[in-house]
């Protein structure tokens, strides 16, 4: 019995070894078989953790792509800069390199506060930078201490450079990437780097992914301590690519001249290609200051001063058209079979409507007129009438046919549509019916009318060019460009300059698409708008050039700020006599030269008053350049050393 009971202890204990054992198999089987799958399967992996305790990359920004103007000259560079990093980690104590910088850059308490939330936003082998535009004599001092400053690394950098204030608005800026920027803007991802700047307004923004270029990659050892050993390799990225504008800059200087002191806007069009020659606005800013962040006291300062010199005018501001709607009104009602060129009306310099009284610009009239002195004279009453009959949906259906209520621009993030009213558009926006007293304001460009310079310009252009809609640009792309034949028919074009219909069908087998059905309509109002340019009586004859090649026409137009009362029209009180604020602004558009068309012109004036006086002498002296550069452009077209 004693020994049944030994045995059966024995057996016990023997099961219990060899669970015991068959476990420890398990266990040590389990490891071995880990072993083996990350030596084989995660190797990889592994490698990689390990090659980046080894091994650091940083990143740094290459060169932005130039942006130039039609001819070539640099509208946006890059200089040389000097910056100041820091790597937090190959410093052995940060509160003393601080402290020793502060002295030899005097940086304020404000700046340290800065300096050190980022070293505590970021990894401690990420470069910080202090300062991203060191002067010279900072610069050397840094290098002169440099062995004293354990962490600190002085670079020679690259960054924005604009070298004309005149087109800051249409080129834009760079600026620090905002968390919107990287939030919004996919291609950032693969292109931030310390230092990255980005295209914040204008072609800056709109090319922004290919301007940017592909950020440079340097490849060091580092020791146990995250220390640099040395370089392994370097990739000095991609420059960003180059872009040649449609602008003149010669141009562009001069318009920005002729706008001093004032706040407006200049722009010129290639009737036919619709490269826009020109694009201005008033006042402009030093895109500069933007590059390494604008101080609190200069941001203050354009932004709180009255003319807003941060809007792009051309594109952003909106403006009633005034009287230059006055060419789509005639248009509109002679398509429309409402009146004819010999439709004569009757001006006494006011007119009333279920109790409102319009009134004319003329206080005591113009007298009888037909519709080409109407437009030569600006008569408020005939295009009241005009209006009247031909009502606000079709007068607004035509205007947006020659571009009114439109970007023109597309991918600019600053351009503003504005408003074509009708009566559908009040009745969605403002919740009430249309009123024919409304129509009659609209038909002298006035009331809910809301137009940019450049859509005026645009507008303009599809007249001169015998009404086909074009497309504007303002970035050449030779590999888009579809105007290869433009050159044969503007030489062929005078075989048909002595019969119309055949011009216009000669026209209609490009690629132009027309606007109008009759033809001899638009040549009726570009005769219209030669009166009112070079006949006496006309509203911007004294604004006319009288060489042959320089012969343009064009069209006046004042945009009501405030309307005037009764008492101020009895006191007979003119614009000039009302508060700066209050006066109206002044329009012009026009093209040239007259016979055989090539270029439009918009220009509109804040406050100046009228646009014979003000608008009207500024279009002058730019069609001129425009037109004593036109053979120069020309070659530059076809390819030809300049």
């Amino acid at each position: 019995m004693i020994r049944s009971g030994g045995e059966s202890k024995i057996k016990l204990i023997g099961r219990r070894m060899f669970v015991v054992s068959a476990a420890k198999a398990v266990v040590i089987f389990g490891i071995v078989g880990r072993l083996i799958y990350l030596q084989i399967n995660e190797s990889k992996k592994y490698k990689t953790l390990s090659d980046k305790n080894r091994f650091r990359e940083w990143k740094f920004s290459p060169p932005r792509g130039l942006i130039n103007d039609y001819y070539g000259k640099e509208i946006a560079s890059n200089k040389q800069v000097f910056q100041l990093h820091i790597v937090p980690e190959n410093s052995e104590n940060l509160e003393i390199l601080i402290f020793r910088l502060k002295n030899i850059l005097s940086l304020s308490d404000k700046d340290i506060f800065k300096i050190k939330k980022k070293i505590a936003s970021q990894k401690p082998w990420d470069p910080v930078i202090i300062s991203d535009n060191l002067t010279w004599s900072e610069f050397s001092r840094i290098n002169l201490f440099l062995h004293e400053l354990q962490g600190a690394e002085p670079v020679v950098s690259v960054a924005r450079l604009y070298v004309e204030p005149s087109s800051a608005h249409i080129v834009g800026y760079v600026s620090k990437a905002s968390k919107k920027d990287l939030q919004t803007k996919e291609y950032l991802k693969n292109k931030i780097a310390t230092g990255t700047r980005v295209g914040k307004t204008g072609i800056e923004n709109k090319l922004d992914s290919e301007i940017i270029g592909d950020v440079g990659y340097k490849r060091y050892e580092v020791n146990a301590y995250g220390k640099r050993i040395k370089e392994i390799s370097i990739d000095p990225g991609k420059s960003g690519k180059n872009f040649r504008t449609t602008l003149d800059l010669e141009v562009q200087k001069l318009a920005s001249k002729l706008l001093e002191g004032k706040s407006g806007a200049v722009c010129v069009m290639d009737i036919y290609r619709g490269d826009i020659i020109s694009m201005v606005s008033a006042p402009s800013f030093d895109p500069n200051e933007f590059v390494h962040g604008i101080n609190r006291k200069n941001w203050d300062k354009l932004i709180k001063h009255r003319d807003k010199p941060l809007i792009n005018k051309a594109i952003a501001g909106l403006y009633p058209p005034g009287s230059t709607i006055k060419t789509l009104a005639a248009l509109s009602a002679l398509e429309n079979d409402i009146v004819n060129p010999k439709t004569a009306i009757r001006c006494t310099g006011s007119m009333e409507l279920y109790g409102e009284k319009f009134h004319c610009w003329k206080k005591k009239g113009h007298g009888y007129m037909d519709m080409r002195d109407g437009i030569k004279q600006s008569c408020d009453i005939y295009f009241y009438e005009v209006a009247r009959k031909l009502g606000i949906d079709r007068l607004s259906e035509t205007a947006k046919k020659f571009g009114l209520g439109k970007d023109v621009l597309k991918g600019f993030i600053e351009e503003r549509n504005g408003v074509v009213p009708n009566t559908t558009w009040k009745k969605k926006n403002i919740g009430k019916n249309w009123y024919l007293g409304e129509t009659l304001h609209a038909g002298i460009g006035q009331g809910y009318w809301q137009s940019s310079p450049l859509q005026l310009c645009l507008m303009t252009a599809q007249i001169a060019n015998g009404g086909y809609a074009i497309r504007p640009r303002i970035i050449l792309d030779k590999d888009k460009d579809d105007f290869y034949d433009l050159d044969k028919f503007i030489s062929d074009k005078k075989m048909f300059s002595d019969d119309v219909v055949s011009l216009y069908e000669f026209i209609a087998k490009f690629r132009y698409k027309s606007l109008f059905k009759n033809p001899e309509n638009i040549k009726f109002v570009q005769d219209a708008l030669f009166g009112a340019t070079n006949e006496p009586g006309g509203t911007s004859y004294g604004s006319r050039l009288t060489k042959e090649e320089f012969i343009f026409a064009g069209k006046t137009g004042t945009s009501q700020v405030k309307r005037f009362t009764a008492l101020q029209r009895e006191l007979e009180i003119k614009n000039e006599d009302l508060p700066f604020e209050e006066r109206d602004h002044a329009l012009f558009v026009a093209f040239a030269p007259y016979k055989d068309p090539r270029y439009s012109i918009s220009v509109v004036v804040e406050h100046g008053g009228s646009g014979s006086k003000s608008a009207a002498p500024i279009a002058k002296k730019v069609i001129q350049k425009v037109l004593e550069k036109h053979s120069l452009r020309e070659a530059k077209q076809r390819g030809e050393t300049i």
